[in-house]
């Protein structure tokens, strides 16, 4: 039987690609390539962060620091793995990481009907702001803007 937190988080590398492009097809109905994901990889501003157990990859977030901006692309925790806090830990990971960076704020969309993703961001902080209609698709579907502000005083900012 496999601990709770029995994972490791570290950066990724090329050579997860292979493997993140695996989750991304079980999870996600417009799952990224392979080439795409080693592209994302390779970007400077890119913060890819990946959880392994006993050496297999087990999931994923990855987004784009812009300015002092950060856009999560995607977040997945594979099936066989969920339910072990992977998804929470990694997203704590990432905003240590933003924090460090000065980062004001981190900023996603999640399908509406995603509420298990949706309790874990609202654990994490981040605040519903609105609806983007039919943002997604197979199926068609609205999508839940979520936002986590670093300071009170960012928060404001229009």
């Amino acid at each position: 039987m496999m601990l709770k937190n029995d994972f490791i988080l570290t950066e990724a590398h090329l050579e997860d690609a292979e493997n993140i492009a695996k989750i991304e097809k079980e999870c996600f109905s417009s799952p990224w390539s392979k080439s795409q994901i080693e592209d994302e990889i390779n970007k400077e501003n890119a913060i890819f962060i990946v959880a392994k157990s006993d050496n297999m990859l087990c999931g994923y977030v990855s987004g784009q620091l812009i300015l002092d901006e950060f856009y999560i692309s995607n977040i997945a925790v594979t099936n066989a793995f969920r339910g072990r806090s992977i998804a929470t830990n990694l997203i704590e990971t990432l905003i240590n990481n933003l924090k460090s960076k000065n980062c004001i704020f981190a900023t996603l969309e999640v399908r509406e009907s995603n509420s298990a993703a949706r309790h874990v961001y609202e654990k994490a902080g981040f605040i519903n702001l609105g609806i983007r209609k039919n943002f997604y698709s197979s199926p068609t579907e609205n999508a839940c803007i979520y936002t986590l502000y670093f300071n009170k005083e960012s928060e404001n900012i229009n």
